[in-house]
């Protein structure tokens, strides 16, 4: 009975403790004035809760989970390093998937090589094998999230790969880059494609561009980490940073190969970084004016591009008012306001290619899209091909 009478004392004491306590310091977790009601990463899960299921329909669960889970990489190989990257990413079990789909798909394709292009019933064109020989990007098999490690510099300073999406790849291979092109990456930074166009080592000159000063900084010194100071002079490469919608009154008619990678949601990283996160409250205005955004730089794009060049238009997100959408909007705005009529070039051959590595949504409408699967988490990637033909 004494020791019943104790502990009763003892939690009638804890509860007038507990009272002289402030409660800012009793759960500190709700008193915390910086913690946000609802982070960016929230609000950006509620809008594509709301939207994509009505895109993706029963697609969504399983694209929702690989969209929260940790992605998956690729190491895009750096030709102009020494140290042989390739034998000892091969040795961890990775496997080169650009050179292993053209390898599985020669045999299939060889009457389609070179300039001729297999005319589609809709009256788009298949293009050829769009890839270069000299690109190679590994990863490791279906199902394995072995994470790499990151690269060493060889004695001349030079890294041995860069760690990128490897669906970021397929915009520059479905570029079609061919010897003696002069290309232009119109919004560059970070400046992964913009290595994995160097790879090629068939462009006579390269222009790359980004709004950002900042972000043009950051991709200089990935350029000269990973190439060779003589490929950066002022004869093959140039770096601006101007506002690219305006590059059609700057260079028109010029290109042979335009990239125009735009800003987007980035759906990914809108779901697993609060910081520099477009769906922060106080950038509502700017993620409303992407689509806008997208359309002015396409359209930029396409007057950059020579009469018989290609454009290349791709984006990070599956929302379809930054992909299809836009794409649709410059066709008919080419040929309304500038006089340029433009033809979409299929990318069947390149999702039929890569299947084996990427996980592709069917039925897309124009372009292609690659779609986060937990067993080949990579994108999303969204992306379309342009010729010009005036």
């Amino acid at each position: 009975m004494a020791l019943f009478m104790d502990t009763r004392l003892l939690v009638r004491k804890a509860k007038d403790l507990r009272c002289l306590t402030p409660k800012r310091n009793r759960v500190k977790e709700k008193w915390a004035a910086t913690r946000t009601k609802h982070p960016p990463t929230s609000l950006a899960l509620q809008h594509f809760d709301a939207t994509y299921p009505a895109q993706l329909g029963q697609l969504w669960p399983s694209v929702r989970v690989a969209l929260l889970s940790e992605r998956k990489y690729g190491a895009l190989l750096n030709n102009f390093s020494h140290d042989d990257a390739l034998a000892a990413l091969q040795a961890q079990g990775c496997r080169d998937f650009v050179s292993d789909a053209q390898s599985s798909s020669e045999r299939g394709v060889e009457e389609e090589r070179g300039d001729v292009c297999e005319e589609k019933s809709d009256g788009h064109q298949l293009s050829p094998t769009p890839l270069s020989p000299n690109v190679k990007c590994l990863v490791f098999p279906r199902g394995d999230i072995t994470r790499f490690k990151p690269a060493k510099p060889d004695k001349s300073g030079l890294l041995g790969y860069y760690l990128m999406d490897a669906a970021s790849l397929l915009p520059c291979l479905a570029l079609d880059v061919r010897e003696g092109h002069v290309v232009l990456d119109l919004c560059a930074a970070p400046g992964g494609k913009t290595l994995a166009l160097f790879q090629t080592q068939m462009i006579r000159f390269l222009c790359v561009n980004d709004s950002s000063v900042s972000r043009t900084l950051r991709l200089r010194k990935v350029l000269h980490s990973y190439v060779p100071k003589h490929l950066l002079t002022d004869e093959k490469l140039r770096i601006t940073s101007f506002d690219g919608t305006m590059w059609g009154d700057m260079e028109r008619d010029t290109f042979d190969r335009v990239l125009v990678d735009v800003p987007c949601t980035t759906d990914r990283h809108s779901l697993m970084e609060d910081d520099n996160n477009v769906f922060s409250k106080n950038r509502l205005g700017e993620r409303r004016r992407l689509p806008q955004l997208q359309l002015e730089l396409l359209l930029a794009g396409i007057q950059a591009a020579c009469p018989g060049g290609e454009i290349l238009y791709s984006t990070c997100s599956l929302a379809p008012n930054q992909n299809a959408a836009v794409v649709q909007q410059a066709i008919a705005l080419a040929q309304e306001n500038y006089g340029i009529r433009l033809q979409v070039v299929s990318l069947r051959r390149l999702t039929q290619m890569f299947q084996k590595t990427f996980h592709f949504a069917p039925d897309v409408a124009l372009g292609e899209m690659v779609i986060p699967h937990l067993a080949a988490n990579f994108g999303p990637i969204y992306l379309c091909k342009l010729r010009r033909l005036l």
